[in-house]
């Protein structure tokens, strides 16, 4: 196959799942192009801690997909960063709290199939001295990271260096092999891929979004706190060492898609966190918000669209990270496979 023959692949969205999957089909001889308006790290992907953690989100987010599914995610992220040269923090993670939350949480992880192992205070102070003495916790293996705005200028020199067009504009129509974009400029693409979060206007683009809701997201940096150690996982949130001051996460708020940051959400989030880390009590912090999208069960709408030649990776909730190569390689197989047939 010539590049002239190539399939044209549109990718609306340019987060960490329209990332993953433009180098996927990049990869797999497809012409590429990537449209999104904002600048690179606005998005909610680079508002993120960048967990890929199937331990603890199983265990703490009652709507999160299953175990094994969110395995096979990070069993893939590996390979990937090996390709693109990014690191991977992988020493694991902790939930911190009294002894009757550590005692609930390890009922819940024994139901759920979590793989976990009880640390007491003198372990827990050990791996993480930072926190407040006489915690307990649970501890996992499992449970990654990468740093968002490392792995976001990491796909997007991979794609520099397969020839994928990045355009700085919005998708707004697509039919007979041709995408819309805002300013008027009309591109020839055999599908079109929506990767994009929530809001009622791309619905134009694929009606079955409509069930994805947007939830805005508060995110704290604190530039003058570096730590190091595990994530600590506490009764609402986290605690997340990284480079440029830790990073504490994040309030979830249904049907919200404003970028305002909000103090009182931002007080909660610093009270809840100060309870197992009281250095930040009075410390200084960065605010950002972000907005993800979430569909009723928790799982993304992932595959054909009823409108021709549109395809959806859509609504990854708080796991887009996480999902994003999953989602890449079997999404980006189904659309190979449909373009040479002809369909």
């Amino acid at each position: 196959m010539t590049l002239r023959d190539a399939p044209r692949v549109l990718v609306a969205g340019a987060g960490a799942v329209g990332l993953c999957l433009a180098l996927e089909l990049a990869r797999a001889g497809a012409r590429v192009s990537l449209a999104d308006p904002a600048a690179p790290g606005l998005g909610a992907s680079g508002v993120a801690a960048g967990m890929l953690a199937p331990a603890f989100e199983t265990l703490f987010d009652e709507e999160a997909p299953d175990l094994m599914l969110l395995r096979r995610a990070r069993d893939l992220w590996p390979a990937l960063s090996l390709s693109i040269d990014l690191r991977l923090e992988r020493s694991g993670a902790m939930a911190v709290g009294r002894a009757d939350d550590v005692d609930h949480w390890a009922l819940l992880a024994a139901a759920r199939g979590v793989p976990v192992e009880r640390v007491d205070q003198d372990e827990t102070a050990a791996r993480a001295a930072w926190l407040r003495p006489g915690l307990r916790g649970l501890w996992t293996e499992e449970d990654w990271r990468l740093d968002p705005a490392e792995a976001l200028a990491a796909l997007a020199a991979a794609l520099e260096a397969e020839g994928v067009r990045r355009i700085h504009d919005t998708v707004v129509g697509f039919s007979a092999s041709e995408a819309r974009l805002a300013a008027g400029e009309v591109i020839g693409a055999d599908a079109l891929i929506v990767a994009t979060g929530a809001g009622r206007s791309l619905m134009a683009l694929a009606p079955e979004l409509e069930r994805i809701a947007p939830i805005k997201g508060h995110i704290l940096r604190f530039p003058g706190l570096e730590i190091a150690g595990p994530v600590a996982r506490f009764e609402g949130g986290y605690i997340c060492p990284a480079s440029g001051g830790l990073i504490v996460g994040a309030t979830m708020e249904p049907g919200r898609e404003d970028g305002v940051i909000e103090l009182v959400q931002v007080r909660r989030l610093v009270d809840a966190a100060a309870v197992v880390m009281p250095a930040l009590q009075g410390a200084p912090w960065r605010a950002a918000t972000g907005i993800r999208g979430a569909t009723p069960d928790g799982l993304p709408i992932v595959g054909r669209s009823e409108n021709p030649g549109v395809w959806i990776a859509a609504g990854a909730r708080r796991n887009g990270w996480l999902l994003a190569p999953l989602i890449a390689r079997g999404l980006g197989r189904e659309i190979m496979e449909a373009l040479e047939e002809g369909g």
